[in-house]
């Protein structure tokens, strides 16, 4: 019932969830990550794709200070919860846009099981970032460990999802060319022959 309503509204929420996920992303990146990075000096959680280890969370998040922490509770985190969500719903309702007429191809599959795991990890992640903010000083290296190991999941889900959908438009694109430059049948298409002798 579920994948029925998302590949007959396809278009209508790839563009919509779209919208709204380029908003909140250029929210973070301009303003929430952007004030988090001027006040403390670091690079965010949430744009190290590499991860991070104890020492860069304990710089972080002493350089942040009560305030910057409490912002990072109130303001990122906040917007990083519907973002994961948003990002996940224009993959998959992308995919099945681009795959109509195939929406079982491998691609398609494989690419919204990515963009589960994107949504999946980044909550992780943002979980992760909560409780190390809630428990400094007293971070656990387990925690970070958690934490950084979801970011770099998330990473490494988003290339490979937004891949699949670069991937799905090409074949796309080139079984609707393939369609459009199929040789015709039938008496025109005989006729047609004829004439290019």
């Amino acid at each position: 019932m579920t994948n029925r309503f998302l590949s007959s509204h396809a278009r209508i929420i790839a563009v919509g969830c779209g919208c709204i996920s380029a908003v909140i992303y250029l929210i973070m990146i301009n303003l929430t990550l952007a004030h988090i990075e001027a006040v403390s000096g670091y690079i965010p959680f949430d744009l190290r794709p590499l991860g991070y280890g104890s020492a860069d969370v304990a710089e972080l998040l002493e350089a942040l200070g009560t305030d910057g922490r409490a912002y990072y509770l109130a303001y990122q985190i906040p917007l990083d919860t519907l973002y994961p969500a948003m990002l996940a719903l224009t993959l998959i309702a992308t995919l099945l846009w681009i795959g109509q007429g195939s929406p079982k191809s491998v691609i398609v599959r494989v690419g919204i099981l990515l963009s589960i795991g994107i949504a999946l990890f980044d909550y992780i992640e943002n979980f992760g970032v909560l409780a190390m903010i809630l428990t400094w000083p007293d971070v656990s290296d387990g925690l970070v460990y958690a934490a950084s190991a979801a970011t770099i999941a998330k990473s490494v889900f988003t290339t490979l999802a937004v891949s699949s959908v670069f991937l799905s438009g090409i074949i796309r694109m080139r079984s609707l060319r393939a369609l459009t430059t199929r040789p015709k049948v039938g008496v025109w298409g005989r006729f047609d022959r004829m004439l290019d002798r």
